[in-house]
């Protein structure tokens, strides 16, 4: 604003990047004030306030917001990222617990933990965020904010009860009552409480249905900034993965055997896509089998 260029300014200061090889090429190209806008340093110095000069990191974070994923979350506010109840570990806890007690240390910080509010399709599907679980990562008394597919739940300051009431609004519609009865059955929940009708459209075919205009204007791309798949892979990944969701139920796979029966021979546009898997040329009766799932689910858009 004055005219003058900071000395040994700096605009990022990081740890470590994870990108796209385009991503990679950027940063390689960077020189001068770009290149030394980049502040590289240890994980230590980025994941909290402490190590010597806490004043100066507190005035440089103002209005910090530190984004996280976790695995599940309870009603009350505590998170489950790295291990489950049993002793399994999934994944180190890494920087999580440092940024969200870090939020909490400053003065207008906040944490936000995100996650999907259900894993799994059919009779496997379970709720991600329970009323209670033997293993937390992140304990009640850090909570802040909680982001689902559904929406946000701000539990910062607030109640309990005020705390299970915006936890049951982010989660999966089929899972609300049970949660919600639990909570009830530990005296956390008003014995009248009743479900708002908005809450049971939580559900993972209305999502679908309210993002389908926007996907078709080309919104919500699966890689926004990039990524290394070729066209063939991202085409492939979505057939395959949408193979896994359906034969994970008796029905499921049942749907699937019809499909197959009728997928017929591959078009001339599907043959590369079955070469990139190796069944452009089946040559045996399970690779025939094979390559006549993938062409359903290639061909998933159109049976639908």
């Amino acid at each position: 604003m004055s005219g003058r260029s900071l000395r040994d300014g700096r605009y990022l200061r990081g740890a470590f990047f994870l990108g796209s090889a385009e991503f990679y090429r950027w940063l390689g190209g960077l020189a001068g004030p770009d290149f030394d806008g980049l502040s590289m340093t240890r994980v230590s110095d980025i994941n909290q306030l402490y190590g010597g000069r806490e004043i100066l990191d507190a005035l440089q974070r103002r209005h910090g917001r530190f984004f996280n994923t976790c695995m599940m979350a309870t009603l009350l506010g505590a998170a489950v990222s790295d291990a489950l109840e049993d002793g399994r570990v999934v994944s180190g806890v890494g920087g999580q617990y440092n940024f969200v007690a870090m939020a909490h240390a400053l003065r207008d910080g906040r944490s936000m933990l995100l996650l999907r509010a259900s894993r799994g399709s059919g009779d496997k599907a379970r709720s991600s965020i329970l009323w209670n679980y033997g293993h937390t990562t992140i304990p009640r008394h850090l909570r802040d904010v909680f982001v689902t597919e559904y929406g946000v739940a701000d539990l910062r300051g607030k109640s309990d009860e005020d705390c299970v009431r915006a936890m049951l609004a982010i989660s999966d519609a089929r899972f609300v009552d049970a949660l919600a009865e639990q909570a009830r059955q530990a005296g956390k929940l008003a014995p009248d409480f009743v479900i708002p009708a908005a809450w049971r459209r939580n559900t993972p075919e209305q999502l679908a249905q309210a993002l389908a205009p926007l996907r078709r204007r080309g919104l919500f791309d699966a890689f926004p900034f990039g990524s290394d798949f070729t066209p063939a892979e991202l085409q492939l990944a979505g057939a395959l993965n949408w193979l896994k969701q359906r034969g994970s139920t008796r029905r499921g796979k049942l749907s699937l055997l019809w499909r197959a029966l009728r997928s017929g021979s591959p078009q001339p546009q599907e043959r590369e896509l079955l070469q990139r898997l190796g069944l452009a040329a089946p040559a045996s009766a399970g690779e025939r089998w094979l390559q006549r799932l993938v062409l359903a689910g290639l061909r998933r858009e159109k049976a639908a």
